[in-house]
């Protein structure tokens, strides 16, 4: 049965992430495509990670495996002292919702909901606050994306940049010790792009561990750190 970790994988060389050897294969008609090949990876607490590649690299494969919502073919991954490669689907779902905050690259925002009941919904299902709370820890993270004026609207009333900045406040909402990010700037224009980027800076100035997956060689430069990937494997590394 899962259990909320305490971190003491992590805490044995100040990781929050560690991946080992981490593999993932998949069948094929012919011949079988491997989308990620023995990864190793520590991520601290508190950094801002760039993960950087062309398409087909491997990075959506490895938000996959980080997250909990594939399961690797072989390998190791530890989330916050959490063993993820061994859990069920319906503990990483629970696990999920308490330790990992995902953005997308769509936003994945329900129409019919405000602003405001999109940033409330993790906090629904997790059954941990009262609606007062919730209401009220969810316009506070409006307020730190700064859209917390749009928060009667329905997403298709505000723009793309404003309709990311509530994914990033929906993603904080049970207060995760980590985000991670898959191309969330991918539909985004330069300017655009930028503000949101200060909003992860901001985040992982406060504690937060921000793990972000680009295509996008131009904001590399944002992360503390910056891991490149192409054909599943680990070509380069930056501080």
């Amino acid at each position: 049965m899962w259990k909320r970790g305490n971190g003491t994988e992590a805490a044995q060389n100040g990781a929050i992430i560690k991946l080992r050897q981490l593999t993932k294969r998949y069948e094929g008609v012919g011949d079988d495509v491997v989308a990620l090949k023995r990864i190793d990876m520590d991520v601290r607490a508190g950094e801002f990670l760039v993960v950087t590649g062309k398409s087909g690299a491997g990075k959506t494969t490895l938000v996959n495996m980080l997250t909990g919502l594939d399961r690797a073919t072989s390998g190791e991954v530890w989330v916050n002292g959490q063993p993820v490669h061994r859990l069920s689907a319906g503990q990483a779902a629970r696990w999920r919702g308490e330790t990992v905050g995902v953005v997308f690259q769509s936003f994945e925002l329900l129409p019919s909901l405000t602003v405001l009941h999109n940033v409330m919904l993790p906090m629904d299902f997790a059954h941990k606050l009262s609606i007062r709370e919730r209401r009220e820890r969810a316009m506070h993270l409006l307020e730190q994306v700064e859209i917390a004026d749009h928060a009667q609207k329905r997403p298709g009333e505000v723009s793309g940049g404003q309709r990311q900045r509530v994914g990033i406040a929906r993603a904080m909402a049970n207060d995760p010790p980590i985000l991670v990010a898959d191309e969330p700037t991918g539909s985004l224009d330069s300017a655009t792009t930028d503000a949101v980027l200060d909003v992860f800076e901001r985040l992982a100035g406060q504690g937060k561990t921000v793990f972000l997956v680009t295509h996008d060689a131009d904001i590399v430069e944002r992360g503390t750190r910056t891991i490149t990937l192409a054909d599943g494997e680990i070509i380069g590394s930056r501080e």
